[in-house]
């Protein structure tokens, strides 16, 4: 390809790759690129996500390298959003080769976002769950929730879900959705009675507030709890007493303390990092009645894992745009010159219209 072009994977080659790859093959190959990016965790540069806060939400940047190839992503966070008929969360990315700064991938990232979240949380899941757990509510039934629920399947083969959300319609959409897998999903009236019975426990609410999920009577022994909707300052889903009684597992600690369920704890409030679990240097879960949880906000190494398994999958499909987006002169220092050149051959009648 040449130096001006760069992949560009659209909203509709992510849509084409994901139906050929097949969803839940597309997820579990995924978490294993997480995984292994994950086990390479101190090769990475990490810094917590630069974020521009208003009153109608969160717009942020998302960066990190391991030396060799740099990525970023552009998010936004907007829980009104729907209200306009608007995407909650929008994204899209970028991969770029560090030896020359050039980009080698842009990419849409709101279909792979929600791909990703989910991917990492049957991952982290299937890592700190109970032996056995074969029941999973999901409380907030919004456009994560059948990421969550097919994740759960691909990685887990999980097929029983206890669904609640505060918008019935959302919930009946879920199952319509994912209608035919050969699911039991039952409809709760509460979180109270979604959670009866489930030994894994994922909120994945999108009120931009502190907020009380999971309270503490409704939190039992023993079951795992993905903290997937709290990502970011004032913005929680479950009561600090939960905190208190369970084992804290994060990605990263600068940023969780910021934006995660442990903003609500003392800055040194004791967690373990997902990472150190992986490489074994540090436990899991450790008993049948420990309490665990992933206090999920969503880290740049899983973007980067995102786009170094899209990059793949391009390779292999060829789906994507090439972008003329680089300025490629003859000579590298004769920029002036390129723009010259093109005004040589821009027809007489293209500029005299310009000029009128």
């Amino acid at each position: 390809m040449s130096l001006n072009l760069v992949p560009f994977v659209s909203v509709d080659h992510m849509m084409r790759i994901v139906t050929l790859t097949g969803v839940e093959t597309f997820l579990r190959d995924l978490a294993a690129y997480i995984e292994a990016d994950f086990r390479r965790w101190e090769s990475f540069d990490k810094t917590p996500r630069v974020a521009a806060h208003s009153d109608s939400g969160v717009i942020e940047l998302m960066p990190t390298s391991d030396g060799e190839t740099y990525s970023f992503k552009y998010v936004n966070g907007h829980p009104e959003n729907t209200r306009s008929g608007r995407q909650t969360v929008t994204a899209f990315g970028v991969l770029a080769d560090v030896a020359t700064g050039y980009p080698v991938l842009m990419s849409e990232m709101t279909i792979l976002t929600a791909l990703r979240t989910a991917a990492t949380s049957a991952l982290t899941t299937k890592v700190l769950a109970p032996l056995g757990a074969d029941t999973v509510a999901i409380i907030g039934n919004g456009a994560q929730s059948e990421f969550q629920a097919l994740a759960f399947h691909a990685l887990m083969g999980i097929r029983k879900f206890r669904l609640y959300d505060i918008d019935p319609s959302a919930t009946e959409r879920l199952i319509a959705n994912l209608s035919g897998k050969g699911f039991s999903m039952q409809a709760c009236a509460s979180a109270q009675e979604a959670v009866l019975g489930a030994q894994i426990i994922t909120t994945v609410t999108a009120d931009k507030r502190y907020a009380t999920i999971l309270s503490d009577n409704m939190v039992a022994e023993g079951v795992h709890i993905n903290a997937v909707g709290g990502d970011c300052p004032g913005k929680t889903e479950l009561a600090r007493d939960v905190l208190l009684r369970s084992e804290i597992f994060v990605e990263y600690p600068p940023q969780t303390r910021i934006e995660g369920e442990i903003q609500q704890l003392d800055p040194d409030h004791p967690v373990t990092e997902f990472w150190q679990v992986l490489t074994g240097h540090a436990p899991g879960r450790v008993s049948d009645q420990q309490i665990t949880i992933f206090d999920s906000v969503g880290f740049a190494t899983e973007d980067f894992s995102a786009l170094r398994y899209l990059r793949d999958r391009v390779s292999a499909t060829g789906l994507c745009t090439p972008l003329d987006m680089l300025a490629d002169p003859d000579e590298p220092r004769d920029l002036y010159g390129m723009i010259l050149r093109s005004a040589a051959n821009t027809p007489a009648r293209e500029m005299a219209t310009a000029a009128s």
